[in-house]
């Protein structure tokens, strides 16, 4: 059975002051966790990992980069290698957000070659996939879904399976729009058959992850679907009770 998995993306957020805050209203809060059904991942801005693993060393809280390089080392100014984040206690990293996408116009072919630098480094990569309301309305979803994960196929070969994907309509970040439960569902299982293509244990392997505008009050109905392994939490993420709501969420034995 694939362990569930919530992933915080904190983006351009947090400060010293907050992430003290943060991290001793979660440690309190998530003593209540079963952590045998599920995983809790943490994605802050790089330079505060450091005093974040300090603040959670009480609790088996993992972390992530929002993004790493497709370069080992070398002459890439801002850039931060999988070494790096791997060095600074990060067990996963994203890869291909949809901001990235979109506002570093980051193409398929890059997405892969972060996600295979990822692995490569000791990282589970959790590569985002997902389309635009255009995309959507003109019935190329499934489409653009599909050359997004082939390119990790083509490139990533039989270690595809050491991957996790994240479901995040674009039309739905940030927008407070979400999708329908069985709209993602489909979404998911759509996903999960691309997989399947690949092979049988791939398809039962990887996580499925949903992101896009989730909250306390549809979190429990998303993981609830028989392909959502999890879910990919933006601004929920950075209010306390709402995040450790949806850590709280109750699973069903799928």
């Amino acid at each position: 059975m694939r362990k569930k998995l919530i992933v915080a993306n904190w983006k351009l957020n947090g400060n010293w002051a907050f992430n003290e805050v943060m991290m001793s209203e979660l440690s309190l809060g998530l003593k209540e966790v079963q952590w045998h059904d599920r995983e809790i991942i943490l994605c802050p801005p790089a330079i505060y990992l450091q005093q974040l693993n300090g603040l959670m060393s009480d609790l088996p809280i993992l972390f992530g980069g929002q993004d790493v390089s497709e370069q080992f080392f070398g002459a890439y100014t801002g850039e931060i290698s999988g070494q790096m984040l791997k060095e600074f206690g990060c067990r996963y990293t994203l890869v291909g957000h949809s901001e990235r996408r979109v506002r570093h116009q980051e193409k398929n072919e890059l997405v892969a070659l972060k996600a295979k630098t990822a692995l490569a480094s000791g990282l589970i990569p959790i590569i985002c996939v997902g389309e635009t309301l255009d995309e959507r309305d003109s019935g190329k979803m499934n489409a653009v879904i599909q050359q997004q994960i082939q390119s990790v196929i083509d490139c990533l070969k039989s270690d595809i399976i050491d991957v996790v994907f994240a479901y995040e309509p674009i039309w739905a970040i940030g927008t407070g729009l979400t999708a329908k439960v069985d709209q993602a569902q489909e979404a998911h299982e759509f996903i999960r058959g691309v997989l399947k293509n690949y092979g049988e244990l791939c398809a039962e392997k990887v996580s499925i992850l949903y992101g896009g505008s989730v909250k306390a009050d549809n979190a429990q109905d998303l993981l609830e679907m028989p392909d959502i392994d999890g879910l990919l939490v933006g601004g929920s993420s950075l209010i306390s009770a709402e995040f450790l709501a949806i850590c709280l969420s109750r699973l069903n034995s799928k």
